[in-house]
């Protein structure tokens, strides 16, 4: 299940792109604006997640506006799951949700919080409401796979018969 999380969690980073602000005054910017955030992101995809962390809590202290915020607090969620920090996931992943309840990636990452915390009616309603956002995901697939695992895994009714049985006699060949 660790594997499986890790692997759910990366793909549900919010990864900042390189942008340019139009506007009086703008200026093209080369590179990401917020060089932390960009760093801690590829950090969490490279499997580096405390040094993922480390660096994207140095760009959250430095983000620029809203969207750079809700990047960094995104990617501390799913960052923070990673390490096993499941309070401190929980709270990024919150604030996240709190200032746009539409980001299914959170909902993703939350999920599986709560699953590893075994809080499975919350789990199973950020998996609900992240199907409803993006009922196409594969994340969100997965993790409602494992919450069924847990909540009510299937068990195997098979009985295997391994005793032999001695041929009667030797089949001769008629030739």
């Amino acid at each position: 299940m660790t594997k499986r999380i890790i692997l759910l969690a990366i793909l549900s980073l919010a990864v900042i792109h390189a942008y340019a602000e139009d506007g009086p005054g703008s200026k093209t910017v080369i590179g990401p604006r917020n060089i932390f955030l960009y760093d801690g992101a590829n950090a969490l995809m490279a499997g580096d997640s405390e040094e993922g962390v480390r660096l994207t809590m140095q760009g959250l202290k430095a983000a620029h506006g809203r969207r750079e915020k809700k990047i960094g607090h995104a990617n501390l969620c799913a960052g923070f799951l990673l390490i096993d920090q499941l309070r401190t996931a929980l709270e990024h992943c919150n604030w996240v949700l709190e200032h746009d309840p539409y980001h299914w990636r959170t909902y993703n990452n939350r999920a599986i919080v709560y699953l590893k915390l075994e809080r499975f009616e919350e789990a199973e309603a950020d998996i609900n409401r992240g199907q409803e956002l993006n009922p196409r995901s594969e994340n969100l697939k997965e993790v409602k796979g494992m919450y069924l695992d847990e909540v009510s895994p299937v068990r195997e009714y098979i009985i295997i018969d391994d005793r032999r049985i001695e041929p009667l006699s030797p089949v001769e060949d008629p030739d």
